[in-house]
């Protein structure tokens, strides 16, 4: 006698009624509910193969609900997953950082940069003052030499 163990404690599903666990059961048996209600309903207005596809189709959807799984969810919370994500949260997501330092300094950072420009003037000043005194070092002693 074998018996399988999964890997995964979470994975585990009690068989309950022909190897289906109650979750399949009661869908599956709402998926021959709903196709014997449209076969006995629709019987009298269309033809038997017609009636044989509609009844496939009208059973699926229970059938799915049972069965299918995605990422884990069963298939109501995959598609209140997909409901709240199309439709009720917003498409895009725009990303606005706040730099609460920032904002805390956010005078002291101007006054700093104020200063800062400031300096870079004065020093930029000063370079062309000596720039041009030394210019006219050159020209007095190109003067003197002629």
């Amino acid at each position: 006698m074998e018996v399988k163990i999964n890997k995964d404690i979470r994975e585990f599903s009690e068989s309950i009624f022909f190897g289906l666990s109650l979750r399949q059961f009661i869908f599956s048996l709402l998926a021959c509910i709903v196709a014997v209600i449209l076969y006995f309903t629709l019987k009298p207005h269309i033809g038997l193969e017609t009636l044989s596809w509609v009844c496939i189709l009208g059973a699926i959807p229970f059938a799915v609900l049972g069965f299918v799984k995605y990422n884990g969810m069963t298939a109501e919370q995959f598609i209140i997953a997909f409901i709240k994500s199309e439709f009720i949260t917003p498409k895009t997501l725009t990303f606005k950082s706040k730099n609460i330092y920032a904002e805390m300094f956010k005078h002291t950072i101007e006054k700093n940069m104020k200063q800062g420009l400031i300096k870079q003037q004065h020093k930029y000043k000063e370079k062309k003052n000596k720039k041009t005194k030394k210019s006219k070092k050159e020209v007095d002693s190109n003067d003197e030499n002629s």
